[in-house]
């Protein structure tokens, strides 16, 4: 009973262990039997043990190798451990040796080596003053040598020679020479246009260098010679022609801080920039002030004209109808039968006709002169608006960012005075003309009509 219930435990496995087996197994020809069962179950355990010893044999042999490794890294670190000590006492060894070597420098050199931080801050201000100075305009490559004698005068391990110490005696004495010359030389000029054109420069000592009637700026980081884009006025520029054409002496303007002012001169605006900073008020108060000239000018003419011919009328016994003397004189004739009154009347009537002619346009001038100085007060209020609108948004961090609304409420101040004051000055010089012409007819009228005032009563 026992053996047939393990019979049928063992026939079980086998067909669990027959359903297990793999297709490809079955396709190499399986088992087809119990017994083939059996053999394979035996040979796949032959085949891990195998596989076991396999394993085993590779990892002693891996261990092998690990312990021999290990060997390895412990002799490599004692060589390591010992070569550390011997650096280490070769450097302390050295550190004794420079502290004993420095010592004995410092005591060798004494107070040269104040003589030497001299030298080098000599050295360094030459380099700055001399790749700064027009003159290396002419003497080009003289910072690269001062450059580096400074660096070796910094430098604790090198002393300078000779050599060195007279070549920077020699620069500075040249320099000092050079600034009290004036050399012709050819250059490279970049003109404004942007091109490169070779030509004889004139260089005035260390302040200025001109060629063919122009300003000139020496750029210290590229060491180029270009022109100015925006030359000084004429009275500093007619000059400089003369400078190439006679030996003679020859007033010039110079410029004491080596180019600075003249660089500076380049932000300053023109005329025309000045008044664009007045915006649109300031263009009205041009206008107006083109105008109140043109009138004044105009009335000038005419009643300069008119008491010519008044006064040559005074002068002469027969009145003529081109003045208004003339008219009034023949008013008087057409009306020489008349009564006192009626004389009077068309005598005032002639003058009151000629006076429109005679004072035309004043009043507009006259307002002119007014509104103009108004103009300019409210570009001045604007232009504080502006400002204080910047103030409000950037703060004055940056005094740039007030200067449009400053140069607006200058300006238009500025250009709205320029109107008035002349517009004033001649129109009181109109006025006056005007006011003689017509005092000189009623004066007339009125000796007209006390004449024959005169002869109706005699």
């Amino acid at each position: 009973m026992r053996l047939s219930t393990r019979f049928q435990s063992v026939v079980i496995i086998g067909l669990l262990l027959l359903a297990a087996v793999p297709a490809a197994a079955q396709d190499d020809g399986g088992a087809a039997n119990l017994d083939e069962l059996l053999r394979l179950v035996e040979q796949g355990r032959a085949n891990d043990q195998r596989e076991q010893r396999q394993r085993e044999a590779d990892f002693r042999k891996a261990r092998d190798q690990q312990k021999q490794l290990l060997r390895d890294s412990g002799n490599l670190r004692s060589t390591l451990e010992r070569r550390s000590e011997e650096l280490e006492t070769a450097y302390d060894a050295n550190e004794l040796k420079i502290a004993e070597v420095q010592d004995q420098l410092n005591n060798r050199m004494g107070t040269l080596r104040e003589l030497f931080g001299v030298l080098q801050q000599v050295s360094s201000e030459t380099q700055g003053l001399i790749e700064s100075s027009v003159t290396n305009a002419q003497y080009p490559g003289r910072g690269e040598f001062l450059s580096g004698l400074t660096r070796k005068l910094g430098s604790e391990s090198k002393l300078p020679s000779v050599q060195e110490i007279e070549r920077l005696w020699f620069l500075m004495q040249q320099e000092m020479t050079e600034t009290g010359k004036i050399v012709r030389f050819p250059a490279t000029v970049i003109t404004s246009d942007g091109r490169e054109e070779e030509m004889e420069v004139v260089r005035i000592g260390g302040f200025n260098i001109v060629a063919r009637g122009k300003y000139l700026q020496y750029s210290p980081e590229t060491g180029n010679l270009s022109e100015l884009s925006r030359q000084p006025q004429n009275r500093f520029t007619r000059t400089t022609e003369a400078i190439f054409g006679t030996d003679s002496p020859v007033t010039f303007g110079v410029d004491p801080t080596r180019g600075q002012i003249l660089a500076t001169y380049l932000d300053r605006p023109g005329m025309r920039e000045r008044i664009a900073q007045g915006g649109i008020i300031g263009y009205v108060i041009i206008g107006l002030g083109i105008l109140g000239l043109l009138l004044c000018l105009e009335r000038l003419v005419v009643l300069g004209l008119s008491s010519r011919k008044v006064t040559a009328q005074l002068q002469s016994d027969t009145p003529r109808d081109d003045n208004p003397l003339g008219r009034v004189l023949i008013a008087a004739e057409q009306n020489e039968n008349a009564d006192v009154e009626t004389l009077e009347l068309k005598l005032g009537e002639a003058v009151f006709r000629e006076t429109p002619s005679l004072t035309r346009a004043l009043l507009f001038i006259k307002i002119i002169s007014v509104v103009a100085p108004l103009l300019g007060l409210l570009g001045t209020v604007t232009g504080m608006i502006v400002t204080f609108q910047a103030i409000t948004l950037f703060g004055t961090g940056d005094p740039k960012l007030m200067a449009g609304g400053i140069s607006q409420a200058l300006v238009t101040t500025v250009l709205g005075l320029t109107v008035a004051i002349p517009v004033v000055l001649l129109h009181t010089l109109v006025q006056g003309r005007s006011r003689r012409i017509i005092h000189i007819l009623q004066e007339q009228s009125a000796g007209i009509v006390a004449t024959r005032s005169e002869q109706r009563h005699s």
